[in-house]
């Protein structure tokens, strides 16, 4: 029996998967030499870190002088090339990270400015609110903030941004003078596209030339990368492009699919010491922080370069099988790529729900149920997203998310294994070649 039989498909669909391997074979070459070097880079760490067992065990309390959390944020720091780190189970979400990053960097009077455009819905909301509309304004349909939600214009920290062609247009010299000029304190680069299907995932070499223009304006700006997606798709990382400080979500790339949940900031340390004063209390920095199932976290960090790797090489097959077929994505399957998330261009609202019920259809848990649109907290928009995980919301595993709003887009992530990818591409497949054919 053959394993497209076992999962009941039909022989075109392994057809075109088989050929889309042909295609993809250097860019699988390319991704497994990347993945040998930074797992060496992680082996690396953990030796000179000397992680014994004792790492493992589980602190309460106030937990002063865990030594596992301790080593984990050491090599945090070791394998991202900064002065200290914070990972901590504490962080809710990369959008709890990175808005703790925010108010601990920023004071009233001093201002944030995005050079990646709007950064993602929920990280939005976060910095300047939610738009709503008043009964008195109702009829002539205007809109303003909600005040006092605790989001960083509510403490009198403003906000700007700049998309990033007019960030990076040499006509754009004086605006940009004055804009990376007082009251301008941090610089916010986002890595992935988040949900803009327009804005490119950035690698880090282009990372690199926008700090170095940064630099050109403002030798003393905080810059703050978003890293969320993009650990470990290259052998460096923006520390090393000249950042001052990197963040992102341990439930993506660097937990390796077995953290729980949590967030990491690592960087210069006088910045890590004012994050973690705003995380826990002024005074009580790092010292402080209860860590339970920590063997998960080192494993998850040790794992982090093969399951990246696995969910490049399955991004690669599956832009190339899709391609085959007619449908537009995002990167192409031989495009340079900053992180790990696949976009399919899809027609209608109809093609998109049956693209992420053949995701649901081909995950581990919770296979049998049907995604289908809803609200998420922090989103102005339904979203469907299709993800039976082991961990709830967990994009390094096998997933996909699409919010309501046109042009209808996939966008397909994760993944711990290329055979369980290649699966759910098969389902994604067949759940295409019957709406050709409808």
């Amino acid at each position: 029996m053959k394993w497209w039989q076992l999962a009941a498909l039909q022989p075109n669909v392994a057809q075109i998967i088989a050929e889309a391997e042909k295609k993809v074979c250097e860019q699988h070459q390319k991704i497994a030499a990347v993945s040998l070097f930074n797992q060496a880079k992680v082996l690396k760490a953990f030796q000179t870190a000397k992680i014994s067992e004792d790492c493992f065990h589980a602190s309460a309390g106030y937990a002063y002088n865990d030594l596992g959390r301790e080593k984990l944020e050491e090599l945090f720091s070791h394998v991202f090339k900064g002065e200290d780190a914070l990972v901590r189970p504490h962080f809710v979400s990369g959008t709890h990270t990175i808005y703790s990053c925010l108010r601990g960097l920023l004071r009233p009077g001093e201002r944030l400015l995005s050079i990646t455009g709007l950064p993602y819905d929920t990280l939005t909301r976060a910095i300047r609110g939610k738009k709503q509309q008043t009964d008195a304004a109702a009829t002539q349909h205007s809109l303003q903030l909600r005040p006092d939600e605790g989001t960083l214009q509510d403490f009198g920290i403003s906000f700007a941004s700049m998309a990033l062609k007019d960030f990076r247009e040499p006509r754009n010299e004086n605006s940009l003078r004055k804009a990376l000029q007082a009251p301008t304190k941090v610089i916010f680069i986002q890595r992935s596209r988040g949900y803009d299907p327009l804005h490119p995932s950035l690698t880090i070499a282009e990372i690199g030339e926008l700090i170095e223009r940064v630099r050109f304006f403002n030798r003393n700006a905080i810059i703050m990368v978003d890293n969320c997606y993009g650990e470990f798709v290259e052998k460096k990382e923006p520390l090393e492009a000249g950042a001052d400080l990197l963040a992102g979500s341990l439930i993506k790339n660097p937990g390796g699919g077995l953290a729980p949940t949590g967030g990491y900031v690592v960087g210069k340390e006088k910045y890590i010491e004012q994050i973690a004063n705003t995380l826990s209390a002024p005074g009580l920095e790092k010292a402080l922080g209860a860590f339970d199932q920590k063997r998960l976290y080192f494993q998850g960090f040790f794992m982090a370069p093969h399951s990246v790797a696995e969910a490049l090489k399955g991004a690669v097959t599956i832009a190339a099988a899709l391609e085959t077929l007619g449908y537009q994505v995002e990167p192409r399957f031989d495009a340079p790529r900053g992180d790990l998330v696949q976009l399919m261009f899809l027609d209608s609202k109809e093609e998109l729900e049956k693209i992420c019920r053949a995701v649901q259809s081909f995950s581990p848990v919770d296979s049998f149920f049907t995604p289908v649109e809803g609200n998420t907290p922090g989103y102005s928009v339904p979203i469907y997203m299709a993800a039976g995980t082991f961990v709830q919301g967990s994009t390094s595993e096998f997933s996909a998310d699409a919010p309501l709003r046109e042009p209808f887009t996939v966008y397909i992530q994760g993944g711990l294994t290329y055979q369980h990818i290649i699966l759910g591409l098969a389902g994604i497949l067949e759940a295409c070649l019957a709406e050709k054919s409808d």
